[in-house]
């Protein structure tokens, strides 16, 4: 919670962020602000729900002292700059309001660096958050209790590549382009890049679980990962997987670290699985009368073994969204993109392809290669700045990542139109649909207390409808602090609980990047707070509905 100075007001002022504001001068037994243990910055005035503003001071990270990171003799830098706590607060999904700055950023350039720093704060109690390029959407990267965040972008070295064993070694930092940049010479590159790729890193994605729009055709970022080096929470460097094609030996920790973001280890190498390129790339956009028509053939096409390297769906109100934004004049109607990929018999697939959208009503379907196929394919990557700036007055609120069984596609898509007329929203929706992934934005004020509150409802609706059909809260994006609430739903207690233990087996102190994935203590309908692993509580704010 946050207490303030508010003139001696006693009872609680619930605001815009659900957050109740106690009085430096409670009466109701509540601690005052003065005697906690905790780091306070004023923060901007806070609008409640009557209308008067408030000034807070915010309960921020304990100030840890970092000066033995002095004593360590390190290959990177560290920085306690303001610009720079600045910039590792959060990631992209974080909102300024959610932000908490580290005390203190090491950029570090090698596995030593990574080991001497762990192994140093993990004695000191202090907490460790890593941080790669910052593109994560459910605030991965923030460090929720300060501490250190460990910058992981400078340790960018492609180390090997290894043509006749498919096979490339490459350092945590790497941007994923460059991994195909440096491939395109032997004809080979990395499938499962996701759309970020360009701008996101390999220990990153692997951090998160990542996937992108080819996921449909060659699988998820961890399918391709054969070995990972990683430096545990006691500073321990292990090696985890193998580079042979197959292994049985022993408890398969590559897999544990995969998706684990951060607190379990932090990755600091990982040898990648390449395949070639292939001869004949083409793609395109089909049109169809109604959403369930597109969604049918989407499933369809999949089952029916069509193979399609990206199938991607845009409905109505998305088509709306990019016209606005690119000023084009696409069929304000569903469309599915598609792009194959071969050696040959490309234009044979194709027409597979097109025959079976046919018997679901296809108006149009379009088919180029090169600039023209990119053209084509425009519209679905303009998505997300489309929607930020179709109306000024409205935000698109976090960004929904579920997916579910590709036969319950439909389903899914008939669910996020059902939720919107409920609850009265515009809600595009538009995703990897070749492997159920669904993103959506529920369009709405999140300023106006009311409508944040009945859009955060929608949401939160459209998850829990999509673990009732067997799918999942996150296909890409992670858990991080914004869908933790969701993990017993999904999992169940017990599950959750084994996580727990694992978390605390191998981090005992809750050094590496304490307060996410797992919920520190059972969910009982009334821990909505962010409870790091170390048991310190953090500001509650609804943040789990942070605009990430």
């Amino acid at each position: 919670m946050i207490f303030c100075r508010n003139r001696g007001e006693v009872d609680p002022i619930p605001t815009y962020h659900g957050v109740d504001i106690y009085s430096s001068t409670d009466k109701a037994g509540r601690v005052p602000w003065g005697v906690i243990p905790r780091r306070f910055e004023l923060s901007p005035r806070i609008p409640t729900w009557s209308g008067i503003y408030v000034w807070c001071l915010r309960l921020d990270s304990m100030a840890y002292d970092c000066s033995f990171l002095e004593d360590l003799t390190l290959d990177g830098k560290f920085s306690q700059s303001q610009f720079d706590r600045g910039n590792h607060a959060g990631d992209f999904g974080t909102r300024k309001e959610d932000e908490v700055e580290p005390d203190i950023v090491v950029f570090v350039e090698s596995t030593s660096d990574v080991a001497a720093i762990v192994t140093a704060a993990n004695h000191h109690e202090v907490p460790v958050t890593p941080y790669a390029a910052g593109t994560g959407l459910e605030r991965n990267a923030t460090p929720v209790e300060g501490g250190i965040s460990l910058d992981t972008t400078r340790m960018d070295v492609i180390r090997e590549i290894r043509p006749d064993d498919l096979q490339i070694d490459v350092e945590a930092g790497v941007i994923g382009e460059d991994v195909n940049e440096a491939l395109e010479r032997y004809g080979l590159f990395f499938p499962p890049l996701p759309s970020s790729g360009a701008i996101s890193t390999i220990g990153g994605m692997i951090a998160t679980d990542a996937s992108g729009q080819q996921t449909v055709k060659y699988g998820e970022v961890a399918d391709w990962v054969l070995e990972l080096e990683a430096v545990l929470p006691d500073g321990s460097v292990i090696e985890a997987g193998s580079k042979a094609a197959k292994t049985s030996s022993g408890y398969n920790l590559k897999e544990l670290l995969i998706g684990s973001e951060g607190t379990l280890g932090i990755i600091t190498r990982a040898t990648l699985e390449l395949a070639g390129r292939p001869e004949q790339v083409k793609g395109g956009r089909a049109v169809f009368p109604t959403l369930n028509n597109a969604t049918e053939a989407i499933s369809d096409a999949v089952t029916s073994g069509v193979d399609v390297a990206k199938i991607e769906l845009i409905d109505d109100q998305t088509a709306i969204l990019a016209n606005d934004y690119s000023n084009t004049d696409l069929p304000e109607q569903p469309m599915v993109f598609v792009e194959f990929h071969a050696n040959h018999g490309i234009d044979e697939e194709i027409d597979f392809c097109r025959s079976i959208f046919e018997v679901h009503g296809l108006e149009q379907m379009e088919i180029a290669a090169g600039e023209e196929m990119e053209r084509l394919w425009q519209a679905r990557k303009d998505i997300t700045y489309a929607a930020k700036e179709y109306d000024p007055d409205l935000d698109i609120g976090p960004p929904g990542d579920v997916t579910v069984p590709i036969g319950r596609y439909p389903k899914m898509i008939a669910e996020v139109v059902d939720v919107g007329e409920e609850y009265g929203f515009s809600i595009p929706c538009f995703g990897h649909a070749g492997d159920g992934n669904l993103h959506y934005f529920v369009l709405a004020d999140y300023d106006d207390p009311e409508e944040s509150a009945r859009a955060r409802e929608a949401y939160t609706e459209l998850v829990e409808r999509a673990i009732d059909l067997d799918g999942t809260a996150t296909g890409e994006h992670g858990i991080g602090v914004g869908k933790r609430k969701f993990m017993e739903l999904e999992h169940g207690v017990a599950a959750v609980g084994a996580m727990r233990a694992i978390k605390r087996a191998l981090d005992p102190k809750g050094t590496l990047n304490p307060g996410k994935i797992v919920p520190s203590k059972s969910h009982n309908g009334n821990d909505d707070g962010i409870r790091s692993d170390r048991g310190i509580t953090e500001t509650i704010t609804d943040s789990d509905f942070s605009h990430d």
